[in-house]
């Protein structure tokens, strides 16, 4: 079974102005990518607005991610709906498409219970032929995915680990600490990545490598190498731009920052465009310090 580690980039993915999936100019973003190094590609994470997609455009998106990866790294994607259903169908047809895993939110929306949850990835489980990472953003979804949760979860070898995005850093010791020693625990927040790692964790699936990919490559390799000092130097020089990212919705933020950088990957799909001047004048200050 696939074991996570290292940098992994939920990718952003690419539109025109007139906000249509732009394939050619994703391609050229996977890439640049592989070339920096990371460790995956996950297409359909938060930094890909998989929230803004539909099912037949989710089914694009993950096509041209496999045939253009051309298997160099594993391609993780994210197949969570809201419903059981839904997310079995999706998951099953990324299966048929080539993909290596798939990372799964929690539902959104809708309150449950550690119980709901728990038949939720259970049925998931058991209807899939696929390593699965279980995917916990609870200020984005409402549900946090409790500890005690997934070390029941653990029961079924097809669940591999787990992104924590809770910004929580106790919450990420719990799953490192009190589950399956077998499971994959990675940081969803780039400001934890060094800690996640010395605290037993396998790596990050890393929002900002969209933008800085060989700077967040150099965490995990520096920390591998038992270079800790280097790496917290790499760790800390993320922090003006994270700063930033708080100005607006963080993966519209990183998008445009992409932009700015000179490659076309567009806008985000409205509501969460991000065309603030201060960001971009803020962004643009931030890039000086890396010169």
């Amino acid at each position: 079974m696939l074991q996570p580690k290292g940098i992994i980039t939920p990718i952003l993915t690419p539109l025109t102005d007139d906000e249509k999936f732009n394939e050619k100019e994703y391609r050229s973003q996977i890439n640049r990518l592989i070339k920096a190094g990371v460790s995956g590609i996950f297409p359909l994470g938060t930094n890909g607005e998989f929230y803004a997609f539909s099912k037949e455009e989710k089914i694009e998106i993950m096509k041209v991610a496999v045939d253009e990866v051309k298997a160099r790294v594993p391609v993780y994607a994210g197949t969570g709906c809201t419903t059981t259903k839904e997310t079995i169908e999706l998951s099953k047809i990324a299966k048929d498409l080539g993909v290596d895993v798939v990372s799964i939110i929690s539902p959104y929306f809708v309150g449950i219970s550690q119980d709901d949850l728990y038949r939720h990835y259970s049925a998931i489980a058991e209807s899939i032929d696929l390593p699965i990472l279980l995917y916990n953003i609870p200020a984005r979804t409402g549900n946090n995915i409790d500890y005690k949760t997934v070390e029941k979860l653990a029961k079924y070898e097809n669940i591999i680990g787990i992104k924590d995005s809770s910004g929580n850093f106790d919450n990420t010791l719990k799953y490192i600490e009190n589950t399956n020693e077998r499971l994959a625990v990675l940081a969803g927040s780039d400001s934890l990545i060094l800690w996640t790692l010395m605290a037993g964790g396998a790596g990050a699936i890393s929002g900002c490598s969209n933008v800085f990919p060989e700077l967040m490559v150099s965490i995990y390799k520096l920390w591998s190498e038992g270079k800790i000092a280097e790496a917290n130097e790499a760790q800390q020089k993320i922090r003006p731009f994270r700063n930033v990212m708080q100005m607006g919705n963080p993966n519209s933020v990183v998008k445009r920052a992409v932009n700015l950088l000179g490659y076309p990957v567009g806008p985000a799909r409205e509501p969460s465009n991000c065309i603030d001047p201060k960001i971009d004048q803020a962004l643009k200050a931030v890039f000086e310090l890396y010169k």
